[in-house]
């Protein structure tokens, strides 16, 4: 026997005994079913198959290792329990042509580092990392750990009833959140994080005094490089170990849900860095990704894309899935870059794409991916959600396949965004020859599920942060900012906001510090946030605001015809009459008292919302404690009702 070197994960400190002479065991979990529907693409479970397995055989503790390397000529395992001494404990490959190489080795235990040595194409010798690890080292380390995913859940009484909460009908509220730089142990150094429990017993009760439904985590799957912010990711299987350990992550989800909160993952399918470590060439040859550098290099993120048209690389992406709604209960996933995976000039000049074999710009094997990913996770956990960052007019990309869609249950609305923040960029004085931005996005609502985003991408460097982006001295960029996120959240559609706009940061965000937590001392900081706070409450607490947020019946305008003054109107619709709202938008710093507005229908209204009230840091001296309404014309029932509207606000009526 022969003593090695203590783990070189910091976390674990225990040193093992392994004989290093002991050959690895002849040993497979794979059946013939398992290895037709992996090169099939259409494994959708290979975590439970691929990766380090710890396993009792014939009463000899150890660890079942198995790796896809279809080019190579040898894989061995190597690690601290052989001294990383390459070729000492060798995996077998199968006789099948899957290209899948397996064995036992006997003593290896839970926590172990390791990697695989890599004979290559033309002698190629490589590291590399386990695609299918549920654990990682931490950064600058990049070995695998063998690990499991056993936790004993909590959640019983959200899972029950999830369903209702991430129904297209419910009130879909999303807090994004970057973990690292949500808020840190020390704000001023980016090496020091907060553990995924100290998270939980911070950003539990935050988001739950908050009212959101449900957080978003920018990716949180094993990436190397910080500043990708988990977008170049290589642990498709792993919770990033810079906040502990896969039962740590889960804790973090589990007690989200015994909050009543919703789990959105970042997914990235689209791409992956070349690290040494990582997927790129993983044996030697182009394994994951495209062959072609037309198609399988990104020129946006100098990083490769998945070669969708290769059966196990899709059943590998749909594993990665199908494992976080599995392992984790997550009720959705954010697919990334979507309209990348679509289209095959995307970001390319003509002459750096080759058309499809119709002469079309569609990736075809990537739109069939995405159609397989979405009916296999809908039809695995029908109560969550997939969402699709697509930033072009795709049709029917949350439309289910059975009708030509892509099978997403939402997309982000990137329209209404960019629309929105350039109309509220302008001095109000000018808006008034704009109003075409501010209304068209209702041209095209119904054409999708929409989720309405104002995310992290709006407030990185060079993009001014939300509050600044608002014209006017600082009483009116506060009052803005309050006028535009009660149109977000009385817009149709589902909301996602980033973390730190609902307290009006006043710095871009920047991945390597933490939030501007000391605003919230000064009361026109903690007055957005309760703004805010109270929009959550309203959209939750008015039924037609949510219930009818998907379909064209739930929104009607009101008054369209008063551009000059900038101010519009209109209806959001219940499933009842009676729980109508009416939404009024003053969107330039006047005054105006008695304001005419002509409704159908009822005469009693009264406001339930006011964004100028002196709690959000508002004037407080302008709203309406009751509401004059006479009958305009008994025919058609129309009422006519005169409202005060504060200068830059939104008045919601009930």
């Amino acid at each position: 026997m022969k003593k090695v070197a203590a783990n070189a994960h910091k976390k674990f400190e225990e040193i093992h005994f392994v004989d290093t002479q002991q050959p690895v065991w002849n040993y497979s979990l794979f059946t013939d079913d398992d290895i037709r529907n992996f090169q099939q693409g259409t494994h959708y479970r290979l975590y439970e198959l691929l990766g380090n397995k710890q396993l009792t055989v014939l009463d000899t503790t150890g660890t079942y290792f198995a790796v896809w390397a279809p080019n190579a000529t040898a894989v061995s395992v190597i690690g601290n329990f052989n001294n990383w001494t390459p070729d000492l404990h060798p995996l077998k490959v199968r006789l099948d042509s899957s290209g899948i190489w397996e064995g036992f080795i006997p003593n290896v235990v839970r926590g172990e580092s390791y990697k695989y040595h890599i004979h290559g194409y033309k002698g190629l010798k490589l590291d590399k990392g386990d695609p299918f690890a549920h654990f990682w080292e931490k950064r600058p380390l990049t070995a695998s750990i063998t690990w499991d995913t056993f936790y004993e859940w909590k959640d019983e009484t959200w899972m029950t009833t999830r369903k209702k909460h991430n129904a297209l009908n419910a009130p879909y509220s999303v807090y994004e959140v970057h973990l690292a730089s949500w808020m840190r142990p020390d704000k001023h150094d980016e090496e020091t994080y907060n553990s995924y429990q100290e998270i939980a017993a911070r950003l539990v009760p935050y988001v739950q005094d908050m009212g959101f439904t449900h957080v978003e985590f920018l990716p949180v799957m094993e990436h190397p490089f910080d500043g990708s912010w988990g977008y170049q990711g290589i642990g498709f299987f792993a919770p990033t170990s810079r906040f502990g350990a896969p039962q740590d992550f889960a804790y973090l989800v589990d007690a989200l849900h015994q909050a009543g909160i919703g789990v959105i993952l970042d997914w990235v399918p689209s791409h992956f860095p070349y690290d040494a470590h990582g997927l790129f060439m993983y044996d030697g040859t182009h394994t994951y990704e495209y062959a072609d550098m037309r198609k399988g290099y990104h020129p946006d993120w100098n990083s490769y894309i998945f070669n969708y048209k290769r059966g196990e690389v899709k059943s590998f992406l749909i594993s990665s899935a199908r494992f976080w709604c599995d392992r984790f209960h997550v009720d959705g996933l954010r697919v990334d870059a979507v309209s990348s995976m679509l289209r095959l000039d995307y970001s390319r000049n003509e002459g750096q794409w080759e058309p499809n074999e119709f002469g079309g710009n569609g990736n075809l094997e990537a739109i069939a991916f995405i159609k397989d990913l979405n009916e296999t996770l809908y039809r695995d956990f029908p109560d969550i959600q997939t969402i699709a960052e697509e930033a072009t007019d795709w049709p029917g990309v949350s439309k289910p396949t059975f009708e030509g869609g892509l099978g997403f249950g939402m997309k982000w609305m990137m329209g209404w965004m960019h629309d929105t923040l350039r109309y509220f960029k302008r001095d109000p004085i000018f808006r008034q020859f704009h109003q075409d931005e501010f209304t068209f996005s209702m041209m095209y609502f119904n054409d999708e599920n929409f989720m309405l985003p104002l995310s992290h991408d709006e407030v990185v460097h060079g993009k001014s942060p939300m509050l600044y982006k608002m014209p006017g001295d600082e009483w009116q960029k506060f009052a803005n900012l309050r006028l535009l996120y009660t149109y977000m959240f009385t817009h149709p559609g589902a909301k996602l906001l980033f973390m730190g706009d609902e307290f009006g940061a006043t710095s871009e965000w920047n991945y390597k510090s933490e939030l501007q937590w000391e605003l919230l001392d000064f009361v026109s900081h903690g007055g957005m946030r309760f703004c805010v706070k109270q929009l959550n409450e309203l959209y939750r607490n008015e039924p037609a605001l949510y219930e009818k947020q998907f379909q064209p019946d739930g929104f009607e305008w009101g008054d369209l015809n008063h551009r000059s003054d900038s101010v519009v109107s209109y209806i959001r619709k219940g499933l009842k009459p009676k729980d109508d709202v009416l939404v009024i938008l003053n969107l330039t710093p006047v005054v105006r008292n008695d304001w005419e507005v002509y409704v159908q229908g009822k005469s009693t209204w009264k406001e339930v919302f006011n964004s100028d009230r002196k709690e959000y840091w508002g004037t407080g001296d302008v709203y309406n404690p009751s509401i004059t309404a006479t009958l305009h014309d008994k025919a058609s029932k129309t009422y006519l009702l005169k409202v005060h509207l504060p200068a830059l606000s939104a008045v919601v009526l009930r």
